[in-house]
């Protein structure tokens, strides 16, 4: 039922910052917990971040905190991910991804998935 339209990726320097959007298309987007994953070429998909329906918590891989940070926007049905201080390391395809249980830290289980966008960091 839930739909999501990604955007903000791009090629970036090593160093710089990306700002990724995700809308949903329902109306039932503040009752979601939502997250960011991404998948490098010939790599498992990883994740990212989640935050629950309120934007109250969050969760981060370790390999991001501190340089990435998500958050919402419930009256614009839309998620966000600021990523600053960005490496090659972190080039992938972005996804965005939607689910209505409960926000719990360490689950990382999704029900619906954007299309995802390329995010690409030269050195």
């Amino acid at each position: 039922q839930v739909q999501l339209v990604e955007s903000g990726g791009g090629l970036v320097q090593a160093g710089g910052s990306l700002r990724l959007s995700c809308v949903a298309s329902g109306p039932t987007f503040s009752r979601y917990r939502m997250g960011w994953f991404r998948q490098a070429p010939g790599k498992e998909r990883e994740f990212v971040g989640g935050i629950s329906w309120s934007g109250s918590r969050t969760d981060y891989a370790d390999s991001v905190k501190g340089r990435f940070t998500i958050s919402r926007d419930n009256a614009e049905s839309t998620v966000y991910l600021q990523m600053n201080d960005l490496k090659p390391e972190d080039t992938a395809v972005y996804y965005c991804a939607a689910a209505s249980g409960l926000f719990s830290p360490g689950r990382h289980d999704y029900d619906y998935w954007g299309q995802g966008t390329q995010v690409t960091v030269s050195s």
